[in-house]
Order: C-alpha cells, then sequence, then structure tokens
C-alpha cells in the first residue's frame, strides 16, 4: 500500500527519533504560548491539566500520518479534524483557519530547526520535501491559503508570527503549567532547549537571551548518542514516568 510519506524521506528520519521529537515540541511548546488562539486549547482544559500527556497525543497522531500508509494517514488526519469540529459545536465558536496554519508552520519550522541542531543541515529540496508532507496534512485538513513551495512559504511564515503572536495571561499561566508538571530543573532545561530552536520573534517576546546554557552541551550529547550513552541523559533529564513512551519513539512502527 502507498505510503503517506516516502519510507526514505528525510521527514521518516526527522521523525524517527526521539530528541528530534522532543525539540520539536519543546520550540513549538514556546511558540504555542504566544499564539492568539492558545485559549482554544485553555477551553478544553486539557493543555494545561496535561502538557506532557498533550504532547504524546499530538506526537501520537503526527507519527501516525508519517508512518503509516496513505489511507490510514488520511484517517488519522480526518480524525483530528472530527476532534476539533466537535470542540468548535461544543464552543459555539469556530477556531480560525490562520490558527490551523499556525500550528502546521510550528510543525515545519521546528522539524527542520531541531534536525539541524541535532544532526545537519538539510539541503534545500530536503527543506521542500519537509514542506511539501506537512503542505499534504493540510491540504487534507481543507486549509486555504497554503503557499505552493517552501520558499513562497518562508514570508507568509513570517508574517504569520507578527499577525498571530502576542504575550498574554495564558502565556505566563502556560509557563508556570510547564514549570508545575516538570519540576523547577527540568523546566530550566526546557527553556535553554527553546532558545535554541525558536525563531528570533519568539526569542523577543518571551525574554529569551540569545545564549543558552546547552549550547556547548550539544556537542557532547552528539557524542554520547555515538557512544550509546545518551540514555543516561535521558535518564537524568526525563520524568520517569514518560520514560518508557520517549523510548518507543524510537522504533518505526512495524519494525
Amino acid at each position: 500500500m502507498h505510503p503517506f510519506v516516502a519510507e526514505n524521506s528525510i521527514v521518516r528520519k526527522i521523525w524517527g527519533k526521539s530528541d528530534t521529537i522532543l525539540f520539536i515540541f519543546a520550540g513549538a511548546a514556546a511558540e504555542f504560548a504566544l499564539n492568539k488562539a492558545v485559549d482554544w486549547l485553555y477551553f478544553t482544559g486539557k493543555l494545561p491539566a496535561d502538557p506532557l500527556g498533550r504532547l504524546f497525543s499530538t506526537v501520537e497522531y503526527a507519527r501516525k500520518i508519517i508512518f503509516t500508509p496513505e489511507l490510514q494517514a488520511h484517517q488519522a488526519i480526518d480524525t483530528m479534524s472530527k476532534i476539533h469540529t466537535a470542540v468548535e459545536n461544543s464552543r459555539g465558536a469556530v477556531i480560525p483557519d490562520w490558527a490551523y496554519r499556525d500550528v502546521l508552520f510550528m510543525l515545519i519550522h521546528y522539524s527542520i530547526a531541531a534536525y539541524e541542531l541535532l544532526e545537519q543541515k538539510l539541503t534545500e529540496s530536503e527543506k521542500e520535501e519537509v514542506y511539501h508532507v506537512f503542505y499534504k496534512v493540510g491540504t487534507r485538513m481543507g486549509l486555504k491559503e497554503l503557499p505552493p513551495d517552501y520558499i513562497s512559504w518562508l514570508p507568509v511564515r513570517e508574517q504569520h508570527m507578527i499577525n498571530d503572536l502576542e504575550k498574554s495571561g495564558y502565556t505566563e499561566d502556560l509557563f508556570q503549567q510547564y514549570k508545575k508538571h516538570l519540576g523547577a530543573m527540568r523546566f530550566r532545561v526546557l527553556i535553554e532547549g527553546q532558545k535554541l530552536v525558536v525563531p528570533e520573534r519568539v526569542k523577543t517576546m518571551l525574554h529569551f537571551s540569545d545564549f543558552s546554557l546547552l549550547t556547548p552541551v550539544v556537542p557532547l550529547y552528539k557524542v554520547s548518542r555515538l557512544m550509546k550513552m545518551d540514555w543516561l541523559l535521558k535518564n537524568i533529564l526525563l520524568p520517569s514516568a514518560y520514560k518508557d513512551k520517549i523510548n518507543r519513539l524510537n522504533v518505526y512502527p512495524g519494525k
């Protein structure tokens, strides 16, 4: 059966390693806290009540799309759309199309940023491939005004950040929830990790410094992976309740 994402796609490499995925969602957690549509996740109460659980729920859907045949991927995308529709019906309002695009745009940006941080720079064709995969997701969801290619997307992404980001009470509360669920030390690691992948506009709005304490650690972490010692760092840094789930992110479904 035809896969939604080709077996040899760079997108599978990006989403096939737990550490890359964690940086993707570390960055997205920072940026989404600034998004003007964050109140939608507060309406359900799921995000502030269990931000880590929400993370793994989102990862599960993303991996269903990336690592399954096209039919199953379409079913996963359609299921996400139905969940959002149910929330809209419950609230009596419609999630704006720009908010859906913002989330899609975050996945594109942080997929590239996380991989380039931990692995190597992507070629322009690889970046185009990342964009194309998420473009297909957005098209299946019925999103409008999606740029046709990666190069066309770059200025649109910048404009979205200008239009759709603001620091609010939701921003402050969400970061407090991150700290509550992670603990002080892991929360500090989260912040330092976010500095490495968020765009300059997000960094400025959150008053992040340009220097991250993890900058000198990343090369050492890459060496630890080669020596198969990265598990030690993960055991120290990750909440014990989620270690098994995080480790399973390294295994491709069906392999």
